[in-house]
């Protein structure tokens, strides 16, 4: 059951839904199943709308990166020096340079972007690619969550000053809400620790959605970095008056930890819950035949079908032998968001049958209103799958005051006063997170949890996954 053992019941539904394959010889680097890989393709299509439609130009470097190059920013290196994989051969002969496999791409771009760039007029820069990063996990892999080869996004931009800089985190945001709601996932925004930033960053945004175990899985994050990059990688342009400036760069990250969300934030008991904007069809089409009918009633099902792909509906006709019941356990654990059921005695009505996933509503549709009533449902179903999402999010955040008797499935908000030795204080007493300050101030007054001085804005604190 969810709620009562998240880890195999997460475990499960990856299984029976054929969304990964763990049975890959390399712990943490598994395969892509074709119903798992259309959830990611669809939304890494959403991704790429976004980003050209901001004028992101899409990129795509090489793999590996020499070490000299990855080890020009000492607080990145530092931070990675655990994670990396190395390359020291070239078949029989070892390497001059060792080579990194890429575990984020701050150090391959920026040599390069030191050469694209000379004057204020090649600015912004602003890029993305979706590939695969490689970190040496060495905790418990589970798919989509934890994994060794980790399927990206990154978006990499370049800026004449900070306060255009900012301006590109502002755009980000944007982007992020937009994204979030076609795939249906609440999130958090909160400025990270010192301690828990990106490595380099001047400031890290991390992204942050609930699990049903009470834990916050983070989703992606959005970075500042100034020119804490662009001074060691010597990224610099030439103003209007001629003088040459260090550019202020900012980067937006997010994984297929999207997919791992969606499991938990919306799946069941009986399998996934798909939002429509994701699914890889958003309409299964059931053909109820019966003997004593004399409708044909297949054909009536592949003439429903092919008009709602003609109108851009993601739509699968089940023909095949199975029974209507284990059709219906099929595509209920797949998540599929409407099930449409067509049987002779619908057909002389002049209806179809439909069931949504997400609540179970069962209801009729007059097939001469077919399109725009699935549609209609379709965009109701999104609506209230998010909905619902953010009003569980917003039933799991608890106010303390008092590092006493914390309930321990929630995430804390509290007051802290953002010195780190109180901030280290309350995570080593308590062994919860601290997620950082909301990046949109919330109204708050209260004292410092830990030394009791006042403050005026929250924190958030959480078991993390």
């Amino acid at each position: 059951m969810k709620e009562d053992d998240f880890a195999d019941w997460y475990l499960d539904i990856v299984e029976k839904a054929n969304l990964s394959d763990k049975r890959y010889p390399i712990k943490g680097m598994n395969v892509w199943t074709p119903y798992g890989w259309k959830i990611m393709r669809q939304i890494d299509s959403y991704i790429r709308q976004e980003f050209d439609a901001t004028d992101h130009d899409e990129v795509c470097f090489p793999l590996m990166i020499p070490e000299d190059q990855f080890a020009k920013e000492k607080d990145h290196i530092k931070g990675f020096d655990e994670e990396v994989y190395w390359v020291t051969h070239a078949g029989l002969n070892e390497l001059d340079v060792r080579l990194v496999v890429r575990p984020t791409s701050e150090t391959a771009m920026y040599p390069m972007f030191s050469l694209w760039i000379r004057s204020h007029q090649d600015l912004p820069l602003k890029t993305y690619q979706i590939v695969n990063t490689f970190r040496y996990e060495t905790k418990q892999t589970r798919p989509f969550i934890r994994v060794r080869e980790i399927h990206f996004f990154e978006s990499h931009t370049c800026h004449v000053s900070e306060e255009d800089a900012q301006c590109q985190i502002e755009e980000d945001i944007e982007i992020l809400e937009r994204i979030a709601k076609k795939i249906c996932l609440p999130y958090m925004l909160c400025i990270r620790t010192d301690w828990d930033k990106f490595p380099g960053a001047h400031y890290t945004v991390g992204i942050d959605t609930s699990m049903p175990n009470g834990r916050t899985l983070q989703m992606g994050s959005i970075h500042h970095y100034r020119t804490n990059f662009s001074i060691p990688y010597d990224i610099t342009y030439e103003d209007e008056n001629g003088e040459h400036k260090h550019v202020h760069q900012t980067t937006f990250g997010m994984s297929e930890r999207l997919v791992g969300a969606l499991i938990g934030v919306h799946g069941d008991d009986n399998g996934l819950v798909l939002p429509p904007g994701i699914a890889p069809f958003q309409v299964v089409i059931i053909p109820i035949v019966s003997k004593k009918t004399t409708v044909d009633v297949m054909g009536a099902a592949r003439e429903t079908a092919k008009v709602l792909a003609d109108a851009g509906i993601r739509v699968k006709l089940d023909d095949s032998d199975a029974r209507p019941g284990n059709k219906y356990y099929e595509w209920e654990m797949k998540g599929v968001p409407l099930r449409l059921e067509l049987g002779g005695r619908d057909i002389e009505n002049g209806v179809v049958s439909f069931a949504r996933r997400d609540t179970g509503e069962k209801g009729t549709i007059d097939a001469k209103d077919l399109v725009p009533g699935v549609r209609m449902l379709l965009d109701v179903i999104s609506e209230d799958m998010l909905a619902k999402a953010e009003e569980i999010q917003r039933s799991r955040i608890a106010e303390i005051d008092s590092m006493e008797d914390i309930p321990q499935d929630k995430i804390l908000r509290l007051g802290w006063c953002g010195c780190p030795e109180c901030g280290h204080r309350f995570e080593d007493t308590t062994e919860f997170k601290i997620l950082g300050f909301p990046y949109h101030p919330e109204p708050f007054s209260g004292k410092c949890i830990v030394c009791g001085k006042p403050v005026d804005k929250a924190a958030y604190a959480a078991h993390t996954m």
